[in-house]
């Protein structure tokens, strides 16, 4: 039996990435795991493939993670099928970088709606059946990005530190309901993104990294699991930076 046996999992932008990783993680764990997906399709029919093969449940849902309605019908879906929600995470987002001065508001409408009003209308779905349930666990990916500012990034950057403000306040309002609401804060991890990094590019990169390495997305994984876990039930309103020393 796992740490996690038989809870139901739902986690966003789970097709691949980070998020691919924390859906393995949990249903390695004993959840059973649910992801939603903008455009991967074949990804998500492997990640539910790979957790069936676990012996977990699963189901992908395809869905614009801006989209109120969409979120909360993916949420209402899960809830009638298994009766309850125990773990939310909320890891869907993109990236549109550029400088201020030459950004368009689109690109700051569309990382700011895929990114922070995502875990919003997630969120808002997840906490009815929690408080019901007087149990759940919420677990948002934000990005050091997000303590630390990052040139190039003022859209990213804005959403993934209003995530930080939004899993304070959000846990402020369900801890007496035994709702636990925490955030992890990756640094550079090994996915699409810093896979187009040139050799010298990523030394430069490594250089400023005390552990001088980036991170797999199994670690970032391995501290969600954590977070969504018994080990966790008197944590509350925290950010882990798992980013190998870069912020401290």
């Amino acid at each position: 039996m796992g740490i996690l046996d038989q809870q139901i999992a739902l986690v966003t932008g789970g097709s691949r990435g980070i998020g691919r990783a924390i859906a393995l993680a949990l249903a390695d764990a004993g959840a059973h795991v649910m992801i939603s997906y903008r455009s991967a399709t074949a990804e998500a029919n492997s990640v539910v493939a790979e957790i069936q093969k676990r012996g977990r449940k699963s189901a992908a849902f395809q869905s614009d993670a801006a989209s109120f309605t969409q979120s909360k019908e993916i949420v209402e879906k899960i809830v009638a099928e298994y009766a309850r929600l125990d773990i939310l995470v909320n890891n869907a987002g993109i990236t549109k970088d550029g400088l201020l001065m030459r950004m368009t508001e689109e690109d700051w409408d569309v990382v700011l709606n895929t990114n922070l009003k995502s875990a919003f209308n997630f969120s808002k779905a997840a906490i009815r059946p929690m408080m019901s349930q007087r149990s759940g666990k919420i677990v948002n990916i934000t990005s050091i990005a997000g303590v630390t500012g990052n040139a190039g990034q003022a859209n990213y950057a804005a959403s993934k530190a209003g995530m930080i403000g939004f899993t304070k306040s959000l846990a402020k309002e369900l801890g007496s309901r035994n709702i636990q609401v925490n955030a992890v804060a990756p640094g550079f991890v090994e996915t699409d993104m810093t896979a187009k990094l040139n050799d010298e590019q990523r030394k430069k990169l490594e250089e400023n990294i005390p552990l001088k390495r980036t991170a797999k997305p199994e670690e970032i994984a391995a501290v969600v699991r954590f977070f969504a876990s018994p080990d966790a039930n008197y944590i509350t309103g925290q950010v882990l930076c798992v980013d190998g020393g870069l912020v401290m």
